[in-house]
């Protein structure tokens, strides 16, 4: 078989701040962004991997969730533990330098991992963690 991944979905309850952040922040290319029914799917990815996309979603479109789920996902969306995503950087202390610079929600500074991982992590907008891991 020979599978790849092609988009993930991370949610999103703003979407110019979640564009804001993922092009202007993180520096990622807007791939699309549709709206249909006052809401808005907006595609992101890095240039370098084009055929790899984050697709930041209102949660509230979900087809079949109830409402009492839709308070439960903005609840956990608002601290942080709904949505996650894992990047990579060559240079972990150059990236977390450079989003220290920017209006970003830091939740760790690089740190050494006992799991043998060197990360940071940041919250987007909506509150979703990002690890972004220095690549070996």
């Amino acid at each position: 078989m020979d599978i790849t991944i092609h988009s993930s979905f991370l949610p999103q309850n703003d979407p110019d701040a979640a564009l804001a952040f993922y092009r202007d922040t993180l520096g990622f290319e807007v791939r699309n962004d549709v709206g249909y029914g006052g809401k808005r799917w907006i595609t992101v990815g890095p240039a370098a991997q084009p055929g790899t996309s984050i697709v930041l979603y209102p949660p509230e479109a979900s087809p079949g969730i109830t409402d009492d789920e839709r308070r439960t996902i903005a609840e956990m969306m608002a601290k942080g533990s709904f949505g996650i995503v894992l990047l990579a950087t060559k240079d972990l202390d150059g990236t977390f330098e450079q989003l220290q610079t920017r209006d970003v929600d830091i939740v760790q500074e690089p740190t050494d991992q006992p799991y043998g991982i060197r990360d940071c992590a940041i919250r987007d907008p909506a509150g979703n963690m990002i690890r972004i891991q220095q690549l070996r």
